[in-house]
């Protein structure tokens, strides 16, 4: 069965009688407006307004199939099941129908749409804690339905509960949580690895059982007192892997064989002349397949590589895909190779998620230069860490290789400790900070804050950079952040992520942005937040980790909770309101670096 039919037959057996569910949209990879997450990691995200009571625009009954990327398992990627990049089937009820119905049609779609054996399938219920009772619900409903005791496994909060901050104990005041129930396909081809414990079990990492869904029963909120109560509206919100699912329904254990996998990992066989079958190969393989995959959505969804937020996240990916293609073949040209891999993901989901034919041309861009610019640091990192002893091979060589080479943190750590070397994350961080202070000491000197002095011409120039920021974000897109900028009394230089120079529509549009914005001389707020809560409410930080935990947020516009313009955290000084600043005019813009381009811009004195 494809991933394909395995997709249409869920969102159709949702969407028919007698369960009416309403097909909503998948939320973009990368959400704009909202700095508390770099990408949509899970499908419930859209619906958190209308899971705390809000009502829906298409009802209590929803249904989607949302692409995912979660990062925390990255380490994990290699084995049979993990993937950085994956689809969540979902279903949600608001208020509406509750474990029951759930259970029951979860389990139908199981057993007779995806034709399932019962006698494969596993569940989980939560066994309760001091504070919370045994899902005694649940396990009626499953034996009701025809699961023996003996496979209806009960775990704790670790494993059976559901909220945005953890466990019931870790909940605060207004969180809204609850126990949930997990279906596990069993592998009965697949032997018990004993390294992982001596009983196998559907959580055990082994291999030979795997999680296909897993319904969340959101009931209880956390009151003032720390106790939980029952909610009013009770959702369920259940989330199933396509991927994971379509594995089960071929009862074959190696995700990476199913068939939006499969043609990705024969072009990698192309490529590098290996074979998949070959134990030697696989992992890296997979590596390869799943980061060039994450890497083709997080392209198209507009972001380029950089060393911060969405952009460091994508520059991991590449690199650690790159040194393992080096693995495979240390004779392989890097950049047809991945072109070549990436062309065959845009293939498999075109139509579905690409338009192939647009979205060729950036993907491929986009690769070249980042590849271009690590493949000689990569051969020159990997040549060092050939030649270290052992005693070398600790966590300040990772370092090394991260400032010199551009190697990513866990790329490192990975290749250190394949060689029997240990690296350590805290000491790590501690370096990369102790640097970062010395860097900051050494450097700009006259500039301080980028700024030459603090005259009424500078001071204009500072805060029409936070416009410039805020429209070639709305021109551009989101993926564009600030890189550093330098202003003297004559002009501004603003550097910022991008691919490609602008057009000379695109400059016209941003200096309109921008001027239309001073005309309206809106004022120029400043606030003393916490970092964090800054952040969260939408601020832009340039470098955000080198800030202390209270921060000054310089806000452009007539209201400032929710309709303003610019919002960044910012040390000043800034004119009082935008007609101050004069009108701005764009005079040249350059490339930079691979991704990165500068402005110079300047002002005249009236508008």
């Amino acid at each position: 069965m494809k991933a394909d039919e395995v997709r249409e037959k869920y969102i159709e057996f949702f969407k028919t009688r007698p369960r009416n569910h309403k097909e909503i949209s998948p939320s973009p990879l990368v959400l704009e407006g909202d700095s508390t997450t770099l990408f949509t990691s899970a499908g419930m995200q859209q619906l958190v307004p209308y899971l705390s009571g809000k009502k829906h625009p298409k009802g209590k009954r929803l249904v989607n199939s949302q692409p995912l990327l979660r990062t925390q398992d990255i380490e994990k990627v290699g084995d049979n099941r993990h993937t950085t990049f994956f689809e969540m089937l979902g279903n949600w009820s608001l208020g509406d129908y509750f474990k029951e119905e759930q259970l029951a049609w979860f389990w139908e779609f199981l057993t007779k749409e995806l034709g399932l054996p019962k006698e494969k399938l596993w569940v989980s219920i939560f066994k309760g804690d001091k504070q919370v009772p045994r899902d005694e619900e649940s396990f009626e409903i499953w034996k009701k339905l025809g699961i023996p005791e003996k496979r209806i496994i009960e775990y704790g909060v670790e494993e059976n509960w559901w909220s945005t901050t953890g466990t019931p104990s870790e909940m605060t005041q207004g969180d809204i949580g609850g126990p949930d129930s997990e279906v596990f396909y069993e592998f009965t081809q697949v032997k018990h690895d004993a390294k992982f414990g001596k009983v196998c079990h559907p959580t055990c990492e082994c291999g030979r059982f795997l999680e296909i869904g897993n319904s969340v029963f959101i009931q209880y909120v956390k009151k003032e007192d720390g106790s939980l109560e029952e909610l009013p509206q009770k959702n369920v919100d259940f989330g199933g892997g396509l991927e994971r699912l379509t594995a089960a329904a071929n009862d074959n254990p190696d995700v990476f064989q199913i068939d939006i996998f499969s043609s990705i990992i024969k072009e990698i066989e192309k490529v590098s002349f290996k074979k998949y079958k070959e134990n030697n190969s696989r992992s890296a393989m997979r590596v390869i397949a799943d980061h060039l995959k994450a890497t083709t959505f997080i392209i198209v969804n507009g972001v380029v590589p950089s060393n911060k937020q969405q952009g460091y996240v994508l520059r991991r990916l590449m690199r650690r895909a790159a040194v393992k293609m080096f693995e495979l073949d240390k004779d392989l040209t890097p950049i047809p190779a991945f072109q070549g891999v990436a062309e065959e993901v845009l293939r498999v989901y075109d139509g579905t998620y690409f338009e192939r034919s647009r979205d060729r041309k950036v993907v491929r861009s986009v690769i070249e230069d980042e590849i271009n610019r690590f493949a000689d640091s990569l051969d020159r990192g990997l040549k060092e860490l050939e030649k270290a002893r052992k005693e070398q091979l600790n966590t300040l060589f990772a370092f090394n290789l991260y400032q010199t080479h551009g190697f990513p943190f866990e790329v490192s750590k990975e290749l250190i400790e394949k060689k029997g070397g240990k690296v350590k994350k805290e000491e790590f961080d501690r370096i990369l900070q102790g640097h970062r202070k010395l860097s900051r000491k050494a450097s700009v000197g006259l500039f301080k804050g980028g700024l030459a002095d603090h005259s009424g011409e500078v001071i204009k120039l500072h805060t029409a950079t936070h416009l410039l920021h805020w429209a070639l974000r709305e021109v551009l897109g989101k993926s564009v952040h600030q890189e550093g900028s330098n202003i003297t009394k004559e002009r501004l230089r603003f550097d910022f992520s991008h691919q490609q120079k602008l057009t000379e529509s695109e400059i016209k549009k941003v200096e309109k942005l921008i001027n239309e914005k001073i005309k309206e001389d809106l004022p120029v707020h400043k606030s003393v937040e916490e970092k964090e809560k800054a952040l969260k409410s939408g601020a832009l930080a340039n470098f955000a980790e080198t800030y202390p935990e209270k921060v000054s947020v310089y806000t452009i516009g007539k209201d400032l909770k929710k309709n303003w313009v610019s919002k960044e955290v910012c040390g000043g000084p800034h004119v009082k309101t935008t007609s101050e600043i004069g009108r701005v005019r764009i005079k040249k813009q350059e490339k930079i670096g691979a991704g990165l381009l500068r402005i110079y811009a300047g002002v005249d004195s009236t508008n």
